[in-house]
């Protein structure tokens, strides 16, 4: 039995250094072949805004903060959404509680190219012809004092731009957010919500006193899963965005992310260009590590806290 357990613990610390390994490949792949562009642009790349190819210039800011932009409004969106279709499905009756799950799962196993061209086909004419005119004119926002840097100067867009890509990276991650948000409100013990029903309590009571601060960290976690989702997202997002290398002037402008531009040129790239790529991926992993850590530390914070009250 001693000599299983050693074989065990053998594979799996194994399996932990392979992939120890594997990510520390990858970044420092990414390292030694951005290096021309940090050795030619240093620090300034991540603040500079010119792309310019055929000048040698090339600036970080336009993609991270399209990164940014499109992963907000995609949690934004989200959020709610995966937070009621997740409270609905465990809260349904049985007949109906297993088919809501298998819909909402199979959302999952679309593949994202598909997504981009429903987007291309169906969502952009609809957000030109339909949501933008709606929200720019018949609810007034670019009237709005910060309305026209909302919505940008021309206050209605061609339906390509950030909004369109926003709404289709919220429905590539509401699957996966919900997954977990629902495992999460199952997992809360039943006698807890019936106590709580039994002191008078409504259902919208329940949820926000009981079941949603039982299974805060799980729902946490479920948010953080979607946000690192959709920063990485790419082929959706090529579809819809517009591909400008331009800093974002508003929910209707075009512009880009760092996926989407490595995916749209770095099959032609060259010299100073591909080390520039390189270096814009390097900034993606660095920004997907930044959120792996911040979810690290919200856990162990909310556990030692925990730990403290009991």
């Amino acid at each position: 039995m001693q000599h299983t357990d050693t074989i065990f613990r053998t594979i799996c610390m194994t399996g932990a250094a392979l992939s120890l390994l594997l990510v520390a490949g990858i970044l420092g792949q990414l390292c030694i072949h951005s290096a021309d562009t940090w050795q030619h642009s240093g620090l300034s790349f991540l603040w500079d805004s010119n792309w310019e190819p055929s000048i040698d210039a090339y600036g970080a800011l336009p993609h991270i903060l399209g990164t940014l932009l499109t992963t907000t409004l995609s949690l934004l969106l989200a959020i709610p959404l995966s937070f009621a279709v997740a409270l609905l499905i465990t809260e349904a009756p049985a007949c109906l509680n297993r088919p809501l799950s298998h819909c909402v799962d199979l959302l999952a196993a679309i593949p994202s190219v598909i997504y981009g061209m429903w987007g291309l086909f169906v969502l952009v004419p609809i957000m030109q012809d339909d949501i933008q005119p709606f929200l720019s004119e018949t609810l007034g926002l670019i009237h709005l004092p910060g309305g026209t840097w909302l919505l940008g100067e021309e206050g209605c867009g061609s339906g390509f731009g950030f909004l369109t890509a926003g709404v289709i990276l919220a429905l590539m991650v509401l699957p996966y957010m919900c997954a977990v948000m629902r495992d999460v409100f199952r997992m809360t013990p039943p006698m807890l919500k019936e106590s709580a029903y039994g002191l008078g309590c409504t259902r919208l009571e329940v949820t926000r006193d009981v079941v949603v601060r039982y299974g805060i960290r799980g729902i946490i976690g479920g948010i953080f899963i979607g946000m690192g989702r959709a920063m990485g997202e790419t082929m959706a997002v090529l579809f819809v965005i517009g591909n400008l290398m331009e800093n974002p002037t508003g929910l209707f402008s075009c512009g880009t992310t760092i996926a989407a531009t490595l995916a749209n040129n770095f099959a032609e790239a060259t010299g100073l260009q591909q080390s520039a790529l390189f270096a814009l991926g390097l900034v993606l992993l660095l920004m997907s590590f930044g959120i792996q850590l911040i979810t690290r530390y919200y856990l162990s914070l909310s556990t030692s806290t925990q730990g403290k009250k009991s």
